[in-house]
């Protein structure tokens, strides 16, 4: 495993990271999850993702107690807030309120003192940005969390954030969890270039498009049973949209590229997302341990550019760029 600072802070993180959003708590439960994270561990993953959504709270206690007894500072813990964890009207959001108890809940949840990175889920288009941004400052302040970041937001509503936490003499963002992928590049064109611009660095959510750069899926075939394409708890929904004989066959025409690497089509398309030097980590899930130790195999993985040429080749108009599809939920609209 390879390590990368986090956007401009002096936190390292893992180049591929462990995330827990379709897995624990929904496709696997504890036992499973601690053979995981453990074996996650072993082969020297030592960031760990979560949310506060995640199956309903229950992601990230499966995480607190497979990471019990672990050297607390020998690893990284991200979780986010924002998504509803319950049934009353200040149960999600960005709001003082919601923030403050959220985070707390969280640190009981994980089991810790202090969470090394909080993020704001998504951008929130009803609370007002100064009280957000105020109430992740004094979090920081209090010693419950080390650095924040957020989730899938675009490049005004950043520059805005930036702008009061520079105003006002906040704690500013350092990093960016987007989705982002081969086959999804909508950051490319205004998250990337102002988050190096800014000293912000990516974490980015879903490197292998879902499964599908993986090469599993197969045109004109039945899907395999029990991947993420048959269950809808576990992300149906956002892999099909790639669940097209043209996509399919494209990721096939990768294997060869894959080969000449050395390396599995779902390695390369690791690192083709790796090769982005404004990626700080690629988050991946893991339903057992053979999948944590066949995918951080692309830590390291350095592809040439001829190879990333051939890449976008083969691709060709597939993948969509169009940062208009960055977007946070707007109740409002």
């Amino acid at each position: 495993m390879e390590y990368r600072r986090l956007g401009s802070t002096g936190m390292y993180v893992s180049e591929i990271s462990y995330g827990n959003w379709v897995t624990h708590g929904s496709q696997v439960e504890s036992e499973a999850a601690t053979k995981c994270v453990r074996t996650a561990l072993d082969v020297g993953i030592t960031t760990f993702d979560t949310a506060d959504v995640y199956a309903g709270t229950k992601a990230e206690s499966i995480l607190g107690k497979a990471l019990k007894g672990v050297r607390r500072e020998s690893y990284e813990l991200f979780t986010k807030v924002y998504f509803p964890t319950g049934t009353g009207k200040n149960d999600r959001g960005l709001s003082r309120k919601h923030i403050m108890e959220s985070c707390n809940a969280s640190l009981k949840r994980l089991n810790t003192d202090h969470i090394d990175l909080y993020q704001a889920h998504r951008f929130d288009f009803e609370t007002p940005l100064e009280e957000t941004l105020s109430a992740l400052d004094d979090l920081i302040r209090q010693g419950k969390v080390s650095y924040i970041g957020f989730s899938e937001w675009n490049a005004e509503q950043i520059k805005a954030a930036l702008k009061i936490q520079d105003d006002r003499g906040y704690n500013r963002f350092v990093s960016s969890q987007p989705q982002y992928s081969a086959l999804w590049r909508v950051i490319e064109a205004e998250v990337v270039p102002l988050s190096r611009k800014e000293g912000i660095g990516q974490i980015v959510w879903s490197p292998m498009a879902q499964g599908v750069l993986t090469g599993k899926y197969l045109p004109g075939k039945k899907v395999p049973a029990g991947s993420r394409a048959t269950d809808k708890k576990s992300g149906a929904g956002f892999i099909s949209r790639w669940m097209r004989d043209d996509v399919l066959t494209a990721v096939q025409n990768l294997k060869p590229i894959a080969d000449e690497a050395g390396v599995t089509i779902g390695q390369l398309s690791l690192a083709w997302v790796l090769a982005n030097d404004n990626v700080s980590s690629a988050i991946m899930g893991a339903t057992k341990p053979s999948q944590v130790k066949e995918n951080v195999k692309a830590s390291g993985i350095k592809l040439s550019s001829d190879q990333i040429k051939a890449i976008d080749k083969v691709l060709g108009d597939l993948p969509e760029r169009d940062a208009t599809k960055n977007v946070s939920p707007n109740p409002r609209a």
